[in-house]
């Protein structure tokens, strides 16, 4: 199914509106065929079910970037190279619907297929479509999501550390969720520089493991975006019943190094 809408999509990504042949014209091509066959999965399988395939795409850039022989680059100028139009093209077209809304995004997209469908020259580049996500960002954090999954090549570390679970008086049960938290830039050669963390990320709270088979939306307890800067921090959470697994970013949205250590078993 995932493949065939992939295919599918390209009836409007390549056949419909053609890129323009320079840097980021695959973000056109593939990333978006991507994006289409990911909407298709969500509106069949639900979002709960979508940390299988996100992983998979994660697992499938982080593992070839480390081969790259001459030079990964950002998103909007990415060349012949696979693992970054399609594998990280996926989670990141994810994450940008996901905090954008997925309605807007289309809508842009939309504008985008009638501004250039079946014309000539001049085509569309990547920084058309850069420039329709940043007309979507509504605030300085949105922008600069926009800037660091699209303009940078931008790795985060995310880790669930401890959970500890108490039952309150009234019969609910509050959660203290220690995570870590951390962003980095890297630049073609894989060298790395930290950056400034501050965003919010989902932490969610369930009674079965995310993306093991038996999962489904009756397992999720709580999923909330909640402010998560660099460092280490604290979050309190309150649920009915007493949760089973913890995590942040627990879906694997967002590019991170570790995709593993997001979700905890509280002790």
């Amino acid at each position: 199914t995932y493949i065939t809408a992939h295919e599918a999509a390209h009836q409007y990504w390549a056949h419909q509106l053609v890129a323009a042949d320079q840097q980021g014209g695959p973000m056109f091509l593939e990333s978006l065929a991507q994006y289409s066959a990911l909407m298709v999965m969500k509106e069949l399988y639900g979002e709960d079910q979508m940390r299988r395939f996100l992983k998979f795409e994660l697992d499938s850039y982080l593992a070839a970037r480390g081969g790259e022989t001459l030079e990964e680059l950002p998103m909007e100028r990415s060349e012949n190279q696979g693992y970054i139009h399609y594998r990280k093209g996926s989670v990141v077209m994810y994450l940008l619907q996901d905090r954008l809304g997925e309605s807007r995004v289309n809508a842009m997209l939309a504008g985008l297929l009638e501004r250039f469908r079946f014309k000539g020259a001049p085509y569309a580049g990547s920084k058309d479509l850069v420039e329709g996500f940043f007309s979507l960002a509504r605030n300085e954090e949105e922008r600069t999501l926009v800037r660091d999954l699209l303009q940078q090549i931008t790795l985060y570390d995310l880790k669930a550390e401890e959970a500890e679970v108490q039952e309150l008086d009234d019969g609910t049960f509050e959660t203290t969720l220690t995570v870590a938290a951390a962003k980095y830039y890297a630049d073609g050669e894989g060298v790395e520089t930290e950056a400034d963390l501050n965003d919010e990320i989902e932490i969610g709270v369930f009674t079965e493991r995310p993306g093991a088979g038996v999962f489904e939306s009756a397992n999720v307890l709580l999923m909330e975006r909640r402010p998560i800067t660099s460092g280490t921090q604290l979050i309190k959470l309150i649920t009915k019943k007493r949760p089973t697994w913890l995590g942040i970013d627990p879906y694997n949205k967002y590019v991170d190094r570790n995709s593993d250590d997001n979700l905890i078993a509280p002790s």
